[in-house]
């Protein structure tokens, strides 16, 4: 299993509404993630907009492609976008920057 990390940031101005939109997450997404790979999945969310994101799965390019491939990310990817500190127009699971795992103790 391949655990993965990501930074992102979100604008500080729409914090409040980000983690709304996270409270309900649509159920054709939350489908959509599990069935592309993604397990374990979480998000957590600094006061300064820092996002951390968490998640383990057998091939996260794999993954990450499957999930390309599906209508309702296309739909989330873009209704999420003006909430991320980053490229204007750019999807934000494509800006994600993911951190070297150095340490895991089991």
């Amino acid at each position: 299993m391949e655990r993965v990390c990501f930074l992102a940031r979100i604008r500080p101005d729409r914090l409040d509404e980000y983690r709304a939109r996270h409270a309900e997450v649509w159920p054709e997404m939350t489908e959509a993630l599990s069935k592309a790979g993604w397990a374990n999945y979480s998000l957590f969310l600094s006061d300064d907009g820092l996002l951390v994101g968490y998640l383990e799965t057998d091939d996260y390019p794999a993954a990450l492609r499957r999930m390309a491939q599906t209508g309702v990310n296309d739909r989330w990817q873009a209704e999420m976008a003006p909430f991320f500190a980053g490229p204007a127009g750019q999807r934000p699971d494509v800006g994600f920057t993911r951190l070297a795992e150095i340490f895991h103790l089991d």
